[in-house]
């Protein structure tokens, strides 16, 4: 279908702050990033690596977080007559240090700056807000834009300095004077000390009041207005931890309902769970889970089987799950089965030990809907990542790198030869690259656009511009 086989990729990698010259060309012909902010292949650190990346409700903003707690937001790039072209491009907006590295002496623990979560606030004004977290922390952002200043005060001079009372004479009125652009980015709320374990997810309420928080024992339902409190609605701590079986891998809202939400599993399940019945949402409205077929039983049963991502769809009447291997789509009205179960890298699982060895099998993969609820995507290794129509019932898995990504290209599909002779342009399973891999990704809530992130590079690919 046209949305697989027709993507055009306009592509950003990212790194230390443009300012300090570490701007190159990918191509002769690639036109020049302005105000880029590019973490080179290169020279890359541990810190430029990306690990969330999501789009505003509007699809105009897109926002990436990397392991060293910065937050950079893209801006799309808006179309003139002289080049509709770039309607497609995405240019920096703005880049702010979020979270910074910690340690908590209570319990001699260092905790991360990483982001590990990034989600937008539907917008009310002029301003753009966002909800980041770390493992600990979660800060309500405010992105807005400011191109006056005032100036003439009574009390200061013009380089800021206190003036002495005794010399003023006379009173002025201060005024507004017009500046260059300025986009800030200020922290207006800080919600801590509420998670004893790693925040591994954040979902906005639709009623744009309330959120929640997710580690892996419990789900915490925060006021957007209220910082020293949060109510507890999941809890699954035993009161013996040998006792313990499961974690809780991810939860969100439904897109609706601002009663419903849904948990997910290190076990494989999800629980609905509606906020009306009980303040303490421990026993669930719905429970989702496939029956393990015996035979096909193994020592990794239970660790490919956990889920790492669930995402509703914008219908708010479908669940989708990801676990190592497939992704599921469930039906809220039917608990026994999902109602379609997609393949993503199946000839894996050949390859279960080694992949355990290198600590390949613990990779948490997200998934995401495409506007109308129509196409999935997720990732996988090699930096590949695979997309299926669900109602063509069509799939094809597609490469974000450097080699194959030249600007205004066509992408090809790429195949893995899974045994027997391998043909031209194919990649034999024992070739993947399993240290490239894309565990994050996005779709813009309207259109055919895409952001991957495969490691400290960031893709972006759209329907094919004519």
């Amino acid at each position: 279908p046209p949305i697989l086989s027709r993507l055009n990729p306009s592509r950003w990698s990212c790194g230390p702050p443009a300012a300090e010259g570490n701007v190159q060309d990918e191509e002769s012909d690639t036109r020049k990033i302005n105000n880029s902010f590019l973490r080179d292949h290169n020279y890359a650190t541990e810190a430029d690596i990306i690990s969330t990346v999501e789009f505003n409700p509007s699809g105009e903003l897109l926002a990436t977080g990397d392991k060293g707690g910065r937050v950079v937001v893209f801006q799309r790039e808006q179309e003139t007559k002289s080049e509709p072209q770039r309607r497609g491009e995405y240019n920096v907006y703005s880049t702010f240090q979020s979270h910074d590295p910690e340690f908590d002496y209570l319990k001699s623990l260092e905790i991360e700056e990483k982001i590990n979560k990034i989600r937008w606030l539907p917008q009310q004004n002029a301003a753009y807000f966002l909800l980041s977290t770390n493992d600990k922390t979660v800060k309500l952002w405010k992105i807005s834009e400011r191109d006056r200043r005032p100036e003439g005060y009574n009390l200061k001079d013009e380089d800021g300095r206190i003036r002495d009372p005794s010399t003023i004479t006379s009173l002025r009125v201060p005024v507004l004077q017009n500046t260059d652009l300025m986009v800030e980015a200020t922290a207006r709320r800080v919600f801590s000390n509420a998670h004893t374990y790693h925040i591994n997810s954040i979902s906005v309420n639709s009623d744009l009041q309330t959120y929640i928080s997710t580690d892996d024992l419990r789900v915490n339902l925060w006021n957007l207005e209220i910082t020293d409190q949060s109510f507890n609605i999941v809890d699954i701590k035993p009161c013996n931890m040998e006792d313990l079986t499961e974690v809780i891998t991810a939860a969100e809202f439904h897109p609706q309902q601002c009663n419903t939400l849904a948990y997910s599993s290190s076990r494989g399940s999800v629980r609905l769970c509606d906020m009306r019945k009980q303040a303490l949402c421990d026993t669930h409205c719905k429970f989702f889970e496939e029956p393990e077929d015996p035979s096909t039983r193994s020592f990794f049963s239970e660790i490919i089987s956990s889920i790492s991502d669930i995402k509703f769809s914008h219908s708010g009447r479908f669940l989708m799950t990801r676990d190592y291997l497939t992704v599921k789509v469930w039906d809220l009205n039917m608990e026994t089965r999902p109602v379609q179960t997609y393949q993503v890298h199946d000839y894996l699982r050949g390859k279960l030990c080694s992949l355990y060895e290198n600590d390949c099998i613990f990779d948490k993969f997200e998934c995401v809907w495409n506007g109308s609820d129509s196409v999935i995507m997720t990732g996988s290794y090699n930096n590949f990542f695979r997309m299926f129509d669900r109602n063509t019932k069509k799939d094809v898995t597609l490469e974000a790198s450097r080699e194959n990504s030249k600007p205004r290209a066509i992408l090809k599909p790429r195949k893995v030869c899974v045994g027997g002779k391998r043909r031209k342009d194919e990649v034999t399973v024992d070739s993947l690259d399993f240290s490239k891999k894309i565990l994050h990704s996005a779709w813009h809530p309207q259109e055919n656009i895409i952001a991957v992130a495969a490691s400290n590079n960031l893709y972006i690919f759209q329907d094919k511009v004519t």
